[in-house]
Formats: C-alpha cells, sequence, structure tokens
C-alpha cells in the first residue's frame, strides 16, 4: 500500500520541493565567517601591546583580511615622551585590516587615556 502511495507520487510529479530561490545566499555567504565574543591581540610597531574585543566579528568573502566589529572595546599601550601610556576604547563597530596594520574605529568611539587625556568622535583610525 505504501509502495503503490510513493509510486503514485513519482509518476504523477506531484512531488514537493524547496525553491532554491527561497534560500538567501548573500546572508549566508556575508555571515560565512562569524564569531561571537571575538578578542583580538598582537603588537604595533614598536611592539607595543593591542587587545580588542568585539561582541560580534565578521570577516567578508571577498575581503579577508578585514575583519568588521560590532561593539568594540579594547585597550591599546603606546609610550610619549618615554612614559607609557595605555589608552581604553570603545566603539560603536570597527574594522581591524589586518594587511595595512590598521584599526578604523565609528560611531561613539571613547577614548580614556592613562595619563588623563580623554577623546570622544565619530570616527577614529589607530595605526598599528
Amino acid at each position: 500500500m505504501v509502495a503503490a502511495l510513493v509510486a503514485g507520487a513519482l509518476f504523477t510529479q506531484q512531488l514537493l520541493w524547496t525553491p532554491i530561490t527561497a534560500i538567501n545566499m548573500q546572508d549566508i555567504v556575508a555571515n560565512q565567517f562569524k564569531m561571537s565574543g571575538a578578542v583580538f591581540a598582537g603588537t604595533d610597531k614598536n611592539g607595543e601591546p593591542f587587545k580588542l574585543r568585539a561582541k560580534t566579528a565578521r570577516q567578508g568573502y571577498d575581503t579577508p583580511d578585514i575583519i568588521f566589529m560590532d561593539q568594540v572595546s579594547g585597550n591599546i599601550s603606546r609610550k610619549s615622551a618615554g612614559k607609557k601610556i595605555t589608552d581604553d576604547i570603545s566603539a560603536r563597530t570597527g574594522q581591524y585590516n589586518r594587511s595595512a596594520r590598521n584599526i578604523t574605529l565609528r560611531g561613539d568611539v571613547r577614548v580614556n587615556s592613562s595619563n588623563g587625556d580623554k577623546i570622544l568622535t565619530e570616527e577614529l583610525v589607530i595605526k598599528l
């Protein structure tokens, strides 16, 4: 009986198919390399450490050297007049370009330095 039902469906071509147009391939490709709670750490050209945290981070399929970050925070160390200064940073979004060795922060960018300096801006580029 079951075989007759299956055979009947095959012979009458009444099979149900999921149309390929229902799948959003752009969304799949855009989120193929997505991370939650991402942390990036390293040193700049002077050997000073940096550490960035992002609520979410992702790489574009066609731009593997750029990491797009959301809700970014972290700290960067630097030397000024022989003193070590630590900058605590935060921003809504950021881009970490590994090949160009820079970080571009955007949206409510805040920098609080250990020497008392404070910066509030919409965009900040940090060269590593």
